[in-house]
């Protein structure tokens, strides 16, 4: 995109809130927007100095976002609950009928624990400045807040945003580097006395499934652009979901998923169970062979199952129908496939999403079966905290919610690189096997940042 198109739009943008002051709002939330051409959303985003920067890329590749700065930030800790989270963000839901104005963020893993620093159990932001792309067509955002601002203040901090926006510039070339040393939460040992734990018989009676992780921490002696790293992981897996949030300089957390944890359209629902891996083949009979012995494999077909029907379950109060696949099909990654299995719902008039967040979030696919002993164990004896590793991550609007499940995550600090992986642990399960799955989900990851 050429410099002085984009600054021909910010400056129409400008204009266009100079000629807002002239009228009182007609809405608490109000939001500008025009059509813009095509821009590198992720080297712009990179390019920019105001936080939080955040990224947003569906799976199916038709929409992307960059946004940056923030109208409306809801950041809540510990000791909120889902019911306190739906009542707020209705609240705010109420200040504007636009259908466009989303709020981007993210729910931790474990809520009942403390997350990560900046990051909070639940953190959504209203950004001040959006770029979005659907399809082919490019539109340039800015978002104002008069619930809780003077209308001529805010006018002028969102005229200083978009005056301090700065043109795109190339990612930084993408630079292997040799980790300083790396440990494993937990290691080895510990992994095989959590498998073992798992699968005796007596335990696994009752909890038939628990997801166990490791936080693999690298450490580095030199800065990581998580944007080029984005970026890279990307060009890898195009079929995922890819987003990123940066609320500081300091700490990024980034994410490659395949997962969806759920996108609603009004009242139509689509989500899916995706559990059961193996690598990929190379060659393509290999490829195929490896595919149909994972459909043939009875230890992962029972553990797509059992995700399947936790989430029917879960759905079936909140839907007038609900609707899943018998046969499991196989989805394909660079490095692994899974068994997947797609799954629709008519919700019930006044459902909303963090009703549906409740029920779905976390899966099976992250957590275990049931849900409450399953966390217990994962809380108890993990042995490290995975803020929004197997989070949820997304958007709301008034319409239209999309989440994905935050699977294949890094989250990137200042001399350390946080990677983290997970397996489902039913009867069964080796752990030496489950471990090796761990190395396999980071394989593309590692490729990325490492001279192996």
């Amino acid at each position: 995109m050429p410099v002085h198109a984009l600054s021909e739009d910010l400056k129409s943008l400008i204009d266009k809130l100079i000629q807002l002051k002239q009228v009182p709002p007609t809405e608490p939330i109000v939001q500008l927007s025009l059509s813009t051409v095509a821009m590198p959303l992720i080297s712009w985003l990179a390019s920019q100095t105001q936080f939080p920067r955040i990224y947003w890329h569906g799976r199916d590749r038709i929409e992307e976002v960059a946004a940056i700065g923030a109208c409306k930030d809801f950041r809540f800790e510990t000791g909120i609950n889902d019911q306190q989270l739906a009542m707020a963000y209705q609240e705010q839901r109420a200040l504007s009928t636009n259908q466009n104005i989303r709020y981007y963020g993210g729910v931790a893993f474990d809520r009942t624990i403390e997350s990560w620093p900046e990051f909070g159990n639940s953190r959504f932001i209203l950004p001040r400045i959006e770029f979005r792309r659907s399809g082919s067509k490019f539109s340039l955002l800015v978002n104002l807040n008069f619930a809780e601002n003077d209308h001529h203040s805010e006018i002028d901090k969102a005229i200083a945003a978009i005056e301090a926006v700065m043109p795109a510039k190339p990612l930084s070339p993408p630079k292997k580097i040799v980790p300083l040393g790396r440990s494993d939460k937990p290691d080895f040992e510990r992994w095989k006395t959590l498998v073992e734990q798992v699968v005796e018989p007596k335990f696994n009676q009752d909890t038939p499934k628990v997801v166990l992780s490791r936080l693999t921490q690298l450490e580095v002696n030199e800065p990581i652009d998580p944007w080029m790293v984005l970026a890279c992981w990307q060009g890898r897996n195009p079929n995922s979901f890819q987003f990123g949030f940066q609320f500081s300089p300091e700490r990024t957390f980034i994410s490659c998923s395949p997962e969806r944890l759920f996108r609603r359209r009004q009242q139509e629902l689509f989500t899916e169970a995706l559990a059961g891996t193996t690598v990929r083949g190379l060659s393509q009979e290999e490829d195929i062979a490896l595919a149909n012995a994972l459909l043939e494999d009875n230890k992962n077909s029972v553990e797509n199952q059992l995700v399947r029907s936790h989430i029917v379950n879960m759905l079936t109060p909140l839907s007038n129908y609900v609707g899943a696949d018998e046969l499991a099909t196989i989805f394909k990654l660079n490095h692994i496939q899974h068994l997947h299995r797609a799954i629709r719902a008519e919700l019930k008039p006044g459902v909303n999403d963090f009703q549906l967040l409740q029920a779905l979030h976390p899966t099976p696919a992250v957590g275990g079966l049931p849900r409450h002993s399953a966390l217990n164990f994962i809380r108890q004896r993990e042995g490290y905290t995975r803020g929004w590793y197997a989070g949820a991550c997304g958007y709301f609007n008034k319409y239209e919610s999309e989440f994905s499940v935050a699977i294949r995550s890094a989250l990137i600090e200042p001399g350390r690189i946080n990677l983290f992986a997970g397996a489902g642990i039913i009867a069964g399960s080796e752990s030496e096997a489950e471990w090796q799955e761990l190395e396999n989900k980071l394989a593309t990851i590692m490729s990325i940042l490492f001279e192996m």
